[in-house]
């Protein structure tokens, strides 16, 4: 098993990426409480797909910890029961955890989408750290980023239930994000360790490593401004409504300039890198992808703030930052010294 494990550690890679972009629909639609409990969705293991399975209705009959809307509140079924002509209050418990009780076919499905993928991402990472015990006389290290990598994954399951659970409070959005960044770090630095051609095309050149490293930690930086900007939106969308999205940047705070000139920061660094790539013949083929995914982050923030969010824009402006992200660390993990011949 253990010649598969490089392909483990990129499925599971993958399926962090998949997550990501799952998530960034649900942001982008607005269907981060479709499902009002977790991790079932108004207590059903299959979401409904109407309006009605989730509406009291007489002679029904309802299983244990099933959710109906009356009257604009949440209600738990307390035991198996079949109801009557009349609503009986007794047989019902009202949903404490949060209050907000909207049915919207779309947003149930779109959020159970998101967490069907984020079940079976699961999947993966129980190989991964399966197999990666085998390594542990050889290489323990693989085995620490493994397991590392899998709590995380736990981690961020909890918080994900604390995020339905708080009604998408920002905060606890930023931070299943940051959560998210941290794995895929974990899971490219396992991907680096085992592969075989991390020592063969690149030059170390001391220079473009610093630069890198700057780089990166001005791509935190930015991620970080990002998720202060996107709290900001969603406290908007709350006082606005989503159908007025239009006003989301509506007198934006000041972290949303610095968000946006910090932009030219980074732009020009990675240009820096992307020129003294070419010049000396360093071989890094990945700032070529940095380069375009900056581009790519920057016409779609310029869309959102100039063109009032265009279908799809905040998807590939969240999921491309990501990938940028993964591309940034992995570049800085091959331009090390210690790992060229």
């Amino acid at each position: 098993m253990k010649k598969h494990f490089p392909l483990i550690v990129k499925i599971a890679l993958v399926s962090v990426y998949i997550i990501f972009l799952a998530g960034s629909i649900v942001r982008m639609t607005g269907a981060g409480m479709g499902c009002p409990d977790w991790p079932k969705c108004f207590g059903y293991y299959i979401p409904p797909t109407s309006e009605a399975q989730i509406t009291w209705q007489p002679n029904t009959e309802y299983q244990k910890g099933m959710i109906i809307i009356k009257n604009e509140t949440l209600f738990v079924a307390e035991n198996h029961l079949k109801t009557s002509t009349d609503f009986n209050l007794d047989n019902w418990e009202k949903y404490t955890k949060h209050e907000y009780a909207k049915f919207n076919k779309l947003h149930t499905w779109t959020e159970y989408i998101n967490r069907l993928s984020s079940a079976l991402a699961g999947i993966p990472f129980l190989f991964l750290i399966v197999i990666s015990l085998s390594f542990w006389k050889e290489n323990k290290k693989i085995t620490l980023l493994s397991f590392g990598a899998f709590f995380l994954m736990l981690f961020e399951a909890w918080l994900g239930k604390t995020v339905v659970d708080t009604n998408l409070k920002p905060a606890i959005i930023t931070i299943h994000m940051i959560g998210g960044l941290v794995i895929i770090g974990l899971l490219l630095w396992l991907v680096f360790i085992v592969s075989t051609h991390k020592k063969t095309t690149y030059k170390y050149n001391s220079l473009f490593n610093k630069l890198l490293i700057f780089s990166v930690i001005f791509s935190l930086i930015q991620i970080a401004l990002g998720t202060q900007v996107r709290q900001f939106i969603d406290e908007q969308v709350k006082l606005f409504g989503f159908e007025n999205k239009q006003y989301s940047l509506l007198n934006p705070n000041l972290k949303f300039y610095i968000h946006r000139s910090f932009t030219i920061a980074i732009v020009l660094v990675n240009l820096g890198l992307f020129y003294l790539n070419q010049l000396k013949n360093l071989g890094y083929k990945l700032i070529n992808w940095i380069v375009f995914l900056l581009f790519l982050e920057t016409i779609t923030g310029i869309l959102m703030y100039y063109a009032e969010f265009p279908l799809g824009t905040q998807a590939i402006h969240l999921l491309s930052g990501a990938v940028l992200f993964g591309l940034q660390f992995y570049l800085l993990l091959q331009s090390r010294k210690n790992t060229h011949l």
